[in-house]
């Protein structure tokens, strides 16, 4: 796809993602809209998957450790053709297998659950231990929240990452710099976040404009290109991107949107798209 063809795809994913926390009546539009550029980079760009071969042995794998962000990966999922988009309507309801966090026993093209922060990629470091023993070329992606670096577990796995050489492995840090208590930085500080994966034994890129799909596009292109160490591209990014009320609003991090906010979103959206 085209950097424009992407952009056109990521806005329709945003319609997607106000769409299924519309329809819950909850839900976390603002970490969602903030990862959907990259999350379309990575299913219509850059893995190696196939929808009508959900398990095949030598696919990409992606874990989703900010799982509260499941409304983009399943948008994702559902307009790359693993099951119908109509689906997104039933994000979270009871007997669906959309539910609020992704689950490999429930929806095609998920690899991995996730929810509890800071265990997916310990998933994805293991995944990618897997690939290396068993000399397999497939790459593994798992993106993280900025507010969940705030988890010990995540530098557990970072140390393993680093320590075993994993450069089949590339974690993508969704920064936008809002939790659900607030600004990162003052609820307990990550940063400095590249100086902290350095340390670990990782290479670091820095995406100035993480919502920049060209940016994005570039960042993992290089990702690719290093090797004998992981890979932390950090993304500093906006909270509710696209959506002008949502944007840089903490309160969005874990609540839908009522029948004006959704209409309200969705009209601005629909602009974004006809602009495109």
């Amino acid at each position: 796809m085209t950097d424009l063809e992407l952009k056109r795809q990521a806005v329709k994913i945003r319609q997607d993602i106000i769409e299924g926390v519309h329809a819950a009546a909850s839900g976390h539009p603002g970490g969602s809209l903030s990862a959907a550029d990259a999350i379309t980079v990575l299913y219509f760009d850059e893995m190696n998957i196939d929808p009508q071969n959900p398990k095949k042995p030598d696919r990409d794998r992606f874990v989703l450790s900010k799982g509260h962000a499941a409304p983009a990966m399943y948008a994702a999922l559902a307009r790359k053709g693993y099951f119908p988009l109509e689906d997104i309507k039933s994000l979270r309801h009871i007997g669906c297998h959309l539910q609020g966090h992704p689950s490999v026993k429930d929806t095609p093209g998920v690899d991995a659950s996730s929810g509890s922060l800071g265990q997916g990629v310990s998933v994805a470091v293991g995944m990618a231990i897997a690939a290396k023993l068993k000399k397999e070329n497939w790459r593994v992606y798992a993106m993280l929240g900025d507010g969940e670096l705030q988890e010990g577990q995540v530098w557990e796995a970072a140390m393993l990452a680093g320590f075993r050489k994993l450069d089949n492995l590339c974690l993508l840090i969704d920064n936008n710099g809002l939790q659900i208590d607030g600004d990162i930085a003052k609820v307990n500080s990550p940063y400095p976040i590249n100086e902290k994966f350095e340390a670990f034994g990782f290479f670091t890129l820095d995406v100035k404009d993480g919502n920049d799909i060209a940016a994005i596009r570039h960042a993992l292109a290089e990702a690719k290109e290093l090797s004998g160490k992981p890979v932390a591209i950090v993304l500093h990014t906006v909270k509710g991107k696209g959506v002008s009320f949502m944007e840089n609003d903490a309160s969005w991090h874990g609540r839908g949107p009522n029948d004006e906010e959704y209409e309200k979103a969705m009209a601005e959206l629909k602009e974004a798209e006809e602009a495109l």
